[in-house]
């Protein structure tokens, strides 16, 4: 059964959709007419979160959103790229590693618009940097991925050579379903997100415009996720791992207008 259409102005509280969390300094506004999910004080020795979704303490199976559905959002930011630390966004994933509570470990898929401050290096995508505003899909459950993925661990080390690097990771690229554009807008100005995911490709538009069209679309179930923390992940297909927190030296944070989540919607 299609999961049901979520259309939410944030006027007076959340809707009973969402569950929302918050960890460490994180806090989560209920403005007349808008949603504050901020981090106020954080610091690098404690993880600290604002999230709302709509997938705690369903099994992943469980999870309410697939192709084809349309995901709207007007948001703005406290600061732009750069100067936004942690991590950020909206969009859908499986939620691949829990941070509280437990569930088994999966591969990643994610599409969502997605920010990781200066202090990431996630080198997912060729000739794109490894942190910053973006536009972004992965699906490492893909079938091809995984039958590649001995080969890529095997090889990780002659990925320290570029020349290497661009020649096997280009294929591992393909199969995991990664594509990445930067988003080319001011994030403390108020945008209009959207994201059509259809059964067969993903496209990202900004104020209107198409911004990203993928030519891999998960084949979901996924969760539908709203969030600002204070973590960045240095992750590379050479082998490169590091996870950590930073401190912020004021509060920052993400504004939401309106949302609108329409399953039968956009591209099929």
């Amino acid at each position: 059964m299609s999961p049901p259409s979520v259309h939410d102005r944030f006027s007076g509280g959340l809707s009973p959709h969402w569950l929302q969390t918050t960890s460490g300094a994180g806090f989560v506004g209920h403005g007349s007419s808008s949603l504050l999910l901020g981090n106020s004080e954080a610091t690098d020795q404690v993880y600290t979160n604002a999230q709302i979704d709509d997938y705690q303490g369903l099994p992943r199976a469980d999870f309410l959103w697939r192709p084809p559905l349309r995901l709207t959002v007007r948001a703005r930011f406290s600061h732009n790229s750069g100067q936004l630390t942690g991590t950020a966004g909206f969009g859908f994933w499986n939620e691949p590693v829990r941070m509280r509570g437990f569930r088994r470990l999966a591969l990643p898929q994610a599409l969502w618009f997605f920010y990781a401050g200066p202090d990431a290096d996630m080198r997912l995508a060729l000739d794109k940097p490894g942190w910053g505003w973006k536009a972004a899909v992965i699906d490492t459950r893909t079938r091809r991925f995984q039958a590649m993925a001995p080969f890529l661990a095997a090889t990780a080390p002659l990925m320290r050579v570029p020349l290497l690097y661009r020649w096997l990771w280009r294929s591992g690229q393909r199969a995991a379903g990664i594509a990445e554009r930067l988003v080319p807008a001011a994030m403390q100005d108020w945008h209009i997100y959207c994201i059509d995911w259809g059964r067969e490709r993903v496209g990202f538009f900004l104020d209107g415009r198409m911004l990203l069209e993928a030519s891999h679309a998960p084949a979901g179930p996924l969760g539908l996720v709203i969030w600002l923390d204070n973590q960045f992940l240095q992750v590379a297909p050479w082998g490169l791992f590091r996870w950590g927190l930073v401190g912020k030296d004021e509060a920052q944070w993400l504004e939401i207008d309106w949302l609108a989540a329409e399953s039968g919607a956009g591209m099929e």
